[in-house]
């Protein structure tokens, strides 16, 4: 299988607004890479008509198969179980997950502190550079912890709930694609949508890394793991 290659991010802190408290962040892996067709279709036994693009019209759901999968794969522990429509992630796992919002925003501000970790025009696939589709992985500069793409071309599904004091079970994706502007594609831009939801210009972005506790979160529908 083409390599899943990760970049090991040490701890640190995130700033999440400015006067906010900074919030600690334990060391993990992330991928230096959006996955990519290629690697999605060879775990998943789906046809990459584009290789090197990033995987895309995949839901959080799949997103968590996938991860799973790659568990299997490489001999790990899966990260999640599915029960009915409840996913529960065990954190004390060491399988490929997928990274929190905190993970995935301090991954990619890589100890920048401005909105974008280089200029966007050569770090990033937006609606400036006129494209239809995503582009193949890499193609723009990676930012300090050598990590492509995690701005534009295509947002990335996070694990967290979009908005955990309401009843929906939306899913966050971060990132922005290549059809949003700079205000979309930017460290702290967030969105949302159901976890069985499917776009163009969202894929994922894999993280490995234990905790030393069990997060169990309901979500919509699990039917899309079969």
């Amino acid at each position: 299988m083409s390599d899943v290659e990760l970049a090991r991010i040490p701890a640190g802190e995130l700033r999440t607004a400015r006067g906010a408290r900074p919030v600690p962040i334990p060391a993990f892996e992330i991928g230096v890479y959006p996955v990519t067709e290629e690697q999605l279709g060879e775990v998943l036994g789906v046809t990459a008509s584009h290789p090197r693009r990033p995987a895309v019209n995949l839901s959080w759901l799949r997103a968590v198969r996938f991860c799973n999968a790659l568990s299997e794969w490489e001999g790990t522990d899966a990260a999640y179980s599915v029960d009915g429509d409840e996913v529960r992630w065990h954190v004390d796992s060491d399988g490929f997950r997928l990274p929190t919002e905190r993970e995935w925003e301090y991954a990619c501000r890589a100890g920048s502190a401005s909105a974008h970790y280089g200029p966007l025009a050569e770090v990033a696939w937006t609606a400036s550079d006129g494209l239809s589709s995503p582009q193949p992985v890499g193609g723009k500069h990676p930012n300090l912890s050598g990590l492509f793409d995690t701005l534009g071309n295509v947002s990335e599904w996070c694990w967290d709930l979009f908005d955990p004091d309401r009843r929906a079970r939306d899913r966050a994706f971060r990132g922005g694609g290549f059809a949003d502007d700079a205000g979309h594609a930017r460290a702290s831009a967030r969105r949302g949508a159901a976890p069985a939801s499917r776009f163009d210009d969202v894929g994922l972005r894999v993280a490995r890394g234990a905790f030393d506790a069990v997060a169990e979160v309901p979500c919509a529908d699990a039917s899309d793991l079969v």
